[in-house]
């Protein structure tokens, strides 16, 4: 994905060189950050088995292994490390554990970034205009496991039926899919054998029961927005800490990384600053704020009756105002 699809000249050439430049080591920083809070949430865990203090660190093991999405995102657009095979190789590790298997993540993936919010090629997009109903389905992480646990039995049994795929990609995902069910498989089949509950307690547990708290971040990115071909209007960023942003490793700047998707994500909020001084501020809004909106917005009627070339989910002060409107 090196490609920018970038719909306004807001960097100079030489500038986008500069941000393009991938570091085995800021990547490394940020994965062995990651991997190293999971580590010890994972040991805290244990410690804590057989007492209450057991939802506080399976809450917080849940959340550290839900957001290892955002490094596997990073990884298939492979900006996290210079060495290409290191995100491969992290790619296919992370998407296992994530039931998101790599290739049909990149592939999808693709076609998010190249169609973003058209409902016929948007990756990201192929489903019904959410109802009050299936949002909370969605938000709950109901019908998201679904669609990944049985996708990944229908893919394996070689029925591929998502529009994005292209006939040549469809062998590769046939036989990924095959693979990591026969290692799900092995897995259960191991821990029956032994009486160990190791993957459930510190795996499988933990990433449903709190796939509530990722959703956040995955729903605010598109949800309400223009399905106009503007990535100025299309997409949001999200307005958080410090804290959250490492979590999400920088995808808070969500309307920069579309902008620009071959930027690394550590230097997307130096891209961020860049994009606001041209064209004024992004669409941004906070987790709690966003989801108060979209509610009210689907208590009133379904997405589908919502204008589709219009932003209908914006902040109570109102939407982006560009530097244009501004001097006006």
């Amino acid at each position: 994905m090196e490609a920018s699809f970038s719909r306004r000249k807001l960097l100079e050439p030489v500038e986008l060189r500069a941000l393009n430049e991938r570091s085995d080591l800021y990547g490394g920083l940020q994965m062995a950050s990651h991997l190293g809070a999971i580590a010890v949430a994972g040991w805290l865990h244990a410690l804590a088995l057989g007492t209450w203090w057991v939802l506080v660190t399976g809450f917080v093991l849940g959340v550290l292994i839900n957001f290892t999405y955002a490094a596997q995102h990073e990884l298939s657009h492979a900006t996290v490390f210079k060495t290409r095979k290191l995100n491969a190789f992290f790619g296919r590790i992370i998407g296992f554990i994530q039931f998101y298997p790599r290739d049909f993540d990149q592939v999808m993936h693709f076609a998010h970034h190249t169609h973003t919010g058209n409902w016929d090629r948007d990756g990201e997009l192929v489903r019904e205009p959410y109802t009050l109903w299936t949002y909370f389905l969605w938000m709950s992480g109901i019908t998201y496991w679904r669609n990944r646990v049985f996708g990944i039995v229908r893919r394996a049994r070689g029925i591929i039926i998502e529009p994005f795929v292209r006939q040549e990609e469809e062998a590769k995902l046939i036989k990924e899919s095959r693979v990591c069910l026969a290692l799900y498989l092995a897995i259960l089949v191991v821990s029956i054998a032994t009486g160990s509950w190791i993957a459930m307690t510190f795996w499988v547990l933990p990433l449903i029961l709190t796939k509530p708290v990722q959703q956040l971040q995955n729903t605010i990115e598109h949800l309400g927005l223009s399905h106009e071909d503007d990535i100025l209007e299309n997409t949001r960023s999200t307005r958080t800490n410090a804290v959250m942003r490492w979590l999400c490793w920088q995808m808070p700047y969500h309307t920069a990384h579309h902008i620009f998707p071959s930027v690394p994500f550590w230097k997307l909020r130096e891209l961020n600053a860049k994009i606001e001084g041209n064209a004024g501020e992004v669409h941004r809004m906070g987790w709690i704020e966003f989801q108060i909106e979209v509610i009210k917005k689907l208590r009133a009627k379904d997405e589908g009756q919502y204008p589709m070339n219009e932003v209908w989910v914006i902040p109570r002060s109102g939407g982006r105002t560009t530097r244009m409107q501004a001097e006006g």
